[in-house]
């Protein structure tokens, strides 16, 4: 899709007043720049905004949206731009409210298993600043090295270890926010229950900037594990390693992730970080990478065999057992980059698809019947032990599914069918720009009308990232 760009826009009229509240090399509207904050990694997409922003504080923050509010010029608030659903496109123009200069660690409470930080600290960043103290901080998307914490809060974020620590939400305390209005107020007590009032803290997490700018965080951080153990399993079908997630489970088992990578997604990921770990043959159609963590080294070394021995039953072939970290590193490296590498490789429109895990193997062949039926091809990996399936799509001639007319028969029928099986059209990446037109699969207008609501209440004149989720 080309660069979207509507003449000039009114956020330059008020240049001056922002650069008076922000700084002047802080507000910017050269081409370079409005570039730059054009497109995160969805698809092919790009939006100019009107003008960047880069504030490095709430009350910043606060005088902007209050002009912007008067005024009804449209707000994005940007993280790191790793986004796949559009949430930090400036599709409306505006001012673009970049928070990548909010990216200090402000307190981490050893007594109290806490940490408060600024929303623009890349996610790693954070995650090795607490494990330096024997905490650990479970979610961990796969762009964790550059994705910043804040954009985690807007999506949810998950990851691999998802499976057994939960996602974002489940260790998000309380937020300091600025309402699209200007007022700036926290939503909770850092306190680990809280039964007082409506839970506005959860209400913001995973809201996808569309209800309030978030500018402080305070996290629950739980003790680090000491040991952990990984393996990679091949399979002969793609269905029975779907199959396989769910026995694991069945028989007692919870590993700290559990992931599929379909034998394509592998094979091309492998070419593109030039790596032989993973030995491959003609005959396996997935692999399954199975960790389990915990404290105790024997205990974890009798699970994992365990778990290698029930795998015999769904038509496996022999597991790989990583040695050392070195190998570690080098099996989660190639899981962590299938996404970038598939896309670079023509798979350009990727679906966030989640199911109960026991409906992952129809899940997979009623994708792998869809491509044949649509004319496209497919690669699936993620998140097996959620359910959570990344399906990436490729069509001649078809690099985005915005709008595409090419594109949305084909993507309908999938979320069709993941709502027939009892699921819905996104487990992390959230709805934003590009799935919005899918809502109605998955709720009925009553739902819609509830969350338009909502958004009216914290947002009146529909200036903060509007447009994304649904339509006002």
């Amino acid at each position: 899709m080309p660069t979207v760009n509507r003449g000039k826009d009114r956020a330059l009229e008020f240049i001056e007043l922002f650069k008076k509240i922000a700084g002047d090399d802080i507000v910017l509207a050269d081409e370079e720049s409005l570039h730059h904050y054009a497109h995160d990694e969805t698809e092919n997409l790009h939006f100019l905004p009107g003008i960047v922003i880069k504030p490095r504080t709430a009350v910043e923050i606060s005088k902007i949206m209050v002009i912007c509010n008067q005024h009804k010029i449209p707000v994005t608030p940007r993280g790191a731009g790793t986004g796949l659903s559009g949430g930090a496109l400036p599709h409306l123009g505006g001012v673009l409210l970049s928070m990548e200069r909010m990216n200090s660690i402000l307190e981490i409470d050893e007594r109290n298993g806490q940490v408060i930080t600024e929303p623009g600290v890349i996610t790693e960043v954070l995650q090795d600043a607490v494990k330096e103290k024997g905490l650990f901080y479970p979610p961990d998307p796969s762009s964790r090295g550059s994705c910043f914490i804040g954009g985690n809060i807007a999506e949810n974020s998950g990851g691999p270890k998802a499976v057994k620590y939960g996602v974002v939400k489940d260790y998000v305390l309380n937020l300091e926010i600025v309402l699209p209005t200007g007022e700036i107020m926290w939503t909770g007590a850092n306190v680990l229950k809280n039964a007082t009032g409506y839970n506005l803290t959860q209400l913001i997490v995973g809201s996808e900037g569309t209800l309030a700018i978030v500018t402080k965080i305070v996290l629950k951080l739980l003790p680090f594990p000491k040991h952990d153990l990984l393996m990679l399993v091949p399979f002969n079908s793609l269905e029975k390693a779907g199959e396989a997630v769910s026995a694991i489970f069945r028989a007692g088992f919870t590993p700290s992730a559990l992931e599929l990578v379909e034998i394509n997604a592998l094979k091309i990921v492998s070419r593109f970080v030039d790596s032989t770990v993973v030995p491959v043959t003609d005959e396996m159609e997935a692999h399954l990478i199975i960790e389990v963590d915990g404290n105790h080294q024997e205990t974890l070394m009798s699970e994992m065999e365990a778990i290698a021995e029930l795998l015999l039953q769904y038509d496996c072939g022999d597991a790989f057992f990583a040695d050392d970290a070195q190998q570690k590193a080098e099996l989660w490296k190639l899981r962590r980059r299938v996404a970038e590498a598939v896309k670079i490789d023509g798979y350009s429109i990727e679906e966030d698809t989640v199911v109960p895990r026991a409906q992952l193997p129809a899940l997979i062949r009623g994708v792998k019947a869809l491509g044949k039926e649509f004319d496209f091809e497919v690669v699936c990996y993620g998140h097996a032990g959620d359910g959570n399936l990344h399906i990436r799509i490729k069509k001649p001639g078809s690099m985005y599914s915005l709008d595409n007319p090419d594109v949305i028969p084909a993507l309908s029928a999938l979320f069709v069918l993941v709502k027939s099986l009892g699921g819905t059209i996104s487990g992390e990446h959230g709805i934003g720009l590009v799935q919005k037109a899918y809502m109605p699969i998955v709720f009925d207008e009553a739902g819609l009308q509830l969350m338009r609501g909502i958004k009216k209440v914290f947002d009146p004149n529909h200036i903060l990232n509007s447009g994304k989720i649904f339509d006002h």
